[in-house]
């Protein structure tokens, strides 16, 4: 990657012109905020001249979800985006992708849902269809966001799965950060252009049905196909994502000297032999990585735990679920604290820390506990960090 393709640009800039290197054939979307500065941008560059995709324009956000989805099953390298209300409204279409196959890419501008309403950010839009069928992603900054968009049509055109890259709305979306794009030309060393096979799109010379209607002799074994696969693209997320940071390394690099593990699917900061470990993903990640640096100084920590004693885990990688990945960082640990901005109503516990116990049932011993923090857009602050990392020892919370 060139040394001078750094750019101070706004997180929905930078999606959009990732998307516009990447050149997919079709973007169709429905404005919604904090998404529209994405497909405003794509717009943009379509009107100026500076792209070659058909922008189709959709009365909703289920409407943009079917036309991507008729142009992918036509053999198209296609594109979405979204956030809350407009994923939820596209929740049946969300389900069909995955079901017949379609290696569509969409940015979800993570948003709460309603009611009552907000425009900020949390994680409920995304788990809504954690069951979808979808890779999903969760992006900690731009850069990341960057990786991850390359990654999914990667990995979905190889795997015909539809991938999601989840940036947390007007954190990430509206908010001005160094990044590198990848240009054009270096795109296509990693991501050739898309060129399905015979078979897997509709031609009228070579016919072929898709979503077909299914019999109960035979659902049940599509259903197991298509959970097979999704489960085995952790081998492909981590090749792929090694062939990546040989492609931009200037790009796709870590300076913590605290960064011990870093691939496609998980990356672990802090010390070696973590007593504590803080789990969570996207943009919560920063948060939590300047608070446990400052906790981890012993002036700073002799009422909370021992120096260098607090590791973060963040989740890159939620669907296809990274069990191994995770708990290889977590068996040591005593306590572990999963701190998340969804919730799973009515369940006994939030959707990622349900997903560690679950991995972690039988297998480790170590305490799990979870934290829901952040809902419709509240602060998280460096000193509710602390108080999690006292809570999680059975220490009285402040």
């Amino acid at each position: 990657m060139s040394k001078n393709n750094r750019q101070i640009l706004e997180g929905s800039q930078a999606v959009a012109q990732l998307i516009n290197n990447i050149k997919p054939s079709v973007i169709s979307a429905y404005p919604i905020t904090p998404q529209t500065h994405i497909v405003e941008h794509l717009a943009q560059l379509k009107a100026d001249g500076k792209a070659e995709y058909e922008y189709v324009r959709a009365e909703s956000e289920f409407a943009a979800a079917s036309i991507v989805l008729g142009a992918s099953a036509a053999g198209e390298r296609v594109y979405t985006a979204t956030s809350s209300q407009g994923l939820l409204l596209m929740n049946e279409v969300v389900y069909n992708i995955a079901g017949m196959r379609l290696p569509v890419v969409m940015t979800v501008a993570n948003r709460g849902v309603s009611a009552p309403i907000t425009i900020w950010n949390d994680h409920q839009d995304a788990m809504s269809v954690r069951d979808a069928g979808w890779i999903m992603f969760f992006a900690e900054n731009h850069q990341e966001a960057v990786e991850q968009h390359l990654l999914a049509y990667k990995i979905a055109e190889k795997k015909k799965i539809p991938a999601m890259v989840n940036i947390d709305g007007f954190v990430l979306t509206h908010t001005y950060e160094g990044v590198e794009i990848p240009s054009a030309a270096e795109i296509k060393k990693f991501l050739p252009a898309y060129k399905p096979k015979t078979g897997e799109y509709l031609d009228v010379k070579n016919p072929v049905t898709m979503g077909a209607f299914a019999a109960p002799a035979y659902y049940t074994e599509i259903r197991q196909e298509l959970q097979d696969d999704l489960c085995s693209c952790q081998d492909d997320i981590l090749e792929e994502y090694e062939k990546l940071k040989k492609l931009a390394p200037s790009a796709i690099k870590h300076s913590e000297s605290q960064t011990h593990v870093n691939n496609g699917l998980v990356e672990y900061y802090g010390p070696k032999n973590p007593k504590i470990v803080l789990v969570a993903m996207g943009s919560l990640v920063g948060t939590i990585k300047d608070a446990v640096d400052k906790l981890n100084i012993k002036s700073r920590v002799k009422h909370y735990v021992a120096p260098n004693a607090i590791g973060v885990l963040k989740i890159k990688t939620f669907r296809p679920f990274p069990d191994d990945a995770v708990l290889s960082i977590l068996k040591n640990a005593k306590y572990v604290a999963v701190i998340e901005k969804a919730l799973s109503l009515g369940a006994n516990s939030a959707p990622l820390a349900m997903e560690i116990r679950s991995a972690a049932q039988n297998k480790i011993k170590t305490e799990i506990k979870g934290y829901v923090a952040g809902l419709g857009g509240r602060d998280i602050t460096q000193e509710m960090i602390a108080q999690i990392v006292r809570d999680v020892q059975g220490k009285r919370m402040k």
